[in-house]
């Protein structure tokens, strides 16, 4: 895996055990994802949960993000988010954090500075190391949602298999979906207001 863009474009990012329940986003989805995002990374503050390799991140750092804020449960990925950082040079750009997704989320708003992110990225893992299929996405959107992350104009993005279903919490909406063999990624933002039909 390396960089594709930015200031770090072509730097290796290095990965994790193959024994670890993480779903490593492909180069060519994290080309497409970035073409999406290109207008809204600059400045960004970004929250990338179930971070994994921490690799979606490292990315909008080198695009010139302002500041990401990495979750994952597992000690051995948070190990080497830390390793990839000062690889790269992110290191005072990033905050890396041990937490479950499945639980409330709350405990994150404080990170944006209590005025939420403007891309909250979630790409948890499709099956366990078992192979056995797993359903993350429906609560761990809800807790996104339920915690109030999301800044006035910002989206989330979340990456699933092209099975997996899940409902959209109160409050939000679907305006994008792109698909990618068996992954589909969706772009999800404050619920926009009906508008009224006009009546010449």
């Amino acid at each position: 895996m390396r960089i594709i863009a930015g200031t770090a474009r072509g730097r290796r990012i290095f990965s994790v055990s193959k024994n670890l329940p993480v779903k490593p986003i492909s180069d060519r989805i994290k080309q497409s994802l970035f073409d999406i995002l290109r207008p809204r990374i600059t400045g960004a503050i970004m929250l990338d949960l179930f971070a994994g390799t921490g690799n979606v991140s490292l990315e909008a750092l080198s695009r010139g993000a302002q500041k990401t804020v990495m979750v994952d449960r597992e000690p051995a990925c948070i190990k080497n988010i830390h390793r990839n950082l000062e690889h790269l040079g992110f290191a005072d750009r990033a905050k890396v954090l041990r937490g479950d997704v499945l639980k409330p989320l709350d405990w994150l708003l404080p990170y944006s500075d209590n005025e939420g992110y403007d891309i909250i990225f979630m790409g948890p893992p499709y099956r366990d190391i078992n192979n056995k299929m797993l359903a993350f996405s429906q609560p761990a959107l809800a807790n996104v949602a339920s915690a109030r992350l999301l800044a006035p104009n910002g989206i989330i993005v979340l990456q699933t298999h092209k099975t997996e279903e899940f409902d959209v919490p109160q409050g939000l909406e679907i305006y994008r979906v792109e698909k990618y063999g068996d992954t589909l990624v969706h772009f999800l933002r404050a619920a926009q207001p009906l508008k009224e039909d006009s009546h010449v």
